[in-house]
């Protein structure tokens, strides 16, 4: 096992704090982002949307303390494909990794068709064809430029989205106390209503509301790059999922208060934006300018994610090395894999639309977060000389309700992402020859 020191190759600055961790994940995971997803949340449902996201947040709190833990073995970029790789076997750690990037690779797609859509309601004379290359290219320059960068305009989008977060709470609350209600059950109803509840609308919206955490994952991608990574990496997942969980509740609990599930939405695609301008019409205009600004942080992080996942499977060669295992030397950043993340989120904008994207987000992410917990429960409760029950049930349980929750995905994201899938497969074995080849996997020294 050989690190960057000794080879004397250029590796990756140590430069991120704890608080810059929670702050890339909040910001690609998005502090708003149930809002995007409430309409067709709250239709799946039946209501129950505060419920379905605290039943989300626990499954991937147990996925994040899988998640963290590993980060203290391997401070790899690699990720989930390091994890599983090296605690199970490399044929496994490349299927997690192919699965991780499909995922890093719709979310900044997603956030260019969305945006670019918006961007074109604002300024109609501007084709929509326009904003996509203009925003896939903001998202490579700035990753290109380098981390703290990145980190810097993480901190500047998170304080903007918070104050937003705060007048919507604050003007729902005045809605809410300003109009009185009979119904002893108004303020438990979105948690639990008697007259919709089935466990299988339950279920099925809580598959869908994963998408509120997904991206949490991310974090452990930048091990390489953070502070004293064995700590921050675990603390960072752990936190982010905690914060994201608390503010996804309160944000949707106010917005069913305002709006009850009883009462269709005149667009289930920008529901949260109705529901806000019923507390105050202005907010119809700042939360549609909000989910821009956080759909914009969601895709340049995730454009990196996908950049330094496509690095540590490069520099492991299980893509070919030269290319995707790569570091540009002066801002230390794999510009090759920024650039092609970049083009190739730009190409498919224009044949993939917005909501096919969507159902396919889970199914990539879902495996990764099986394959962290599987890897997780053999490192620390398998392979442990001490069986501690603390090992065993957050990655069990967590393995089991991503399981449950991959099973329940639609049937088009099934068929589409078992073609990836497949395809991915089907280059590893060409790759590596059947799996007989072994990977590399570099574990670089601490700075």
């Amino acid at each position: 096992m050989t690190g960057t020191k000794e080879t004397g190759a250029p590796g990756l600055r140590r430069t991120l704090t704890l608080w810059d961790l929670i702050l890339y994940g909040v910001i690609v995971i998005q502090p708003v982002a149930p809002m995007s997803s409430f309409g067709v949340l709250s239709n799946r449902g039946q209501g129950h949307v505060v419920t379905a996201i605290l039943i989300a947040m626990v499954a991937m709190l147990f996925t994040g303390i899988s998640y963290g833990r590993m980060a203290r073995i391997y401070p790899s970029a690699g990720s989930a494909f390091t994890y599983v790789a090296q605690e199970i076997h490399p044929g496994a750690g490349y299927v997690t990794g192919w699965s991780m990037v499909m995922d890093y690779m719709l979310n900044p797609l997603l956030c260019i068709i969305w945006n670019s859509q918006q961007a074109h309601e604002f300024a109609p004379a501007i084709p929509v064809w326009s904003w996509k290359i203009f925003f896939a290219a903001v998202f490579t320059l700035l990753n290109i430029r380098g981390i703290k960068t990145s980190a810097r305009v993480n901190a500047a989008m998170a304080a903007g989205m918070s104050a937003v977060i705060i007048v919507v709470i604050a003007t729902a609350a005045r809605y809410i106390l300003g109009h009185p209600h009979a119904d002893p059950h108004f303020y438990t109803r979105p948690f639990y209503d008697p007259q919709t509840f089935t466990y299988g609308n339950l279920f099925g919206c809580t598959s869908i509301a994963v998408l509120t955490y997904i991206g949490f994952d991310g974090i452990s991608t930048l091990s390489e790059e953070a502070e004293n990574p064995r700590r921050n990496i675990l603390l960072a997942t752990v936190l982010t999922c905690a914060v994201i969980g608390v503010l996804s509740a309160l944000e949707v609990y106010a917005a069913q208060l305002i709006w009850p599930a009883s009462i269709p939405f005149p667009n289930a695609d920008t529901a949260y934006v109705y529901a806000a301008a019923r507390a105050w019409a202005p907010l119809f205009g700042i939360v549609g300018v909000t989910l821009v600004v956080a759909n914009f942080g969601s895709g340049m992080g995730a454009h990196i994610g996908a950049a330094r996942l496509l690095y540590g499977m490069g520099r492991s060669n299980a893509l070919p090395k030269s290319f995707f295992g790569a570091i540009e030397p002066r801002h230390r950043v794999p510009r090759n894999n920024v650039i092609f993340v970049g083009a190739l989120a730009l190409a498919g904008s224009f044949f993939l639309s917005y909501g096919r994207g969507i159902e396919l987000l889970n199914f990539g992410a879902l495996i990764a977060f099986m394959g962290v917990n599987a890897a997780a429960f053999v490192r620390y409760f398998v392979r442990a000389p001490e069986k501690k029950l603390t090992h065993f049930y957050p990655p069990v349980l967590g393995f089991f309700i991503c399981l449950a929750l991959w099973w329940n995905l639609s049937r088009p994201a099934m068929i589409v992402g078992s073609i990836w899938m497949l395809l991915g497969v089907a280059f590893g074995i060409w790759k590596t020859r059947g799996f007989r080849n072994p990977l590399s996997f570099e574990t670089p020294a601490e700075e």
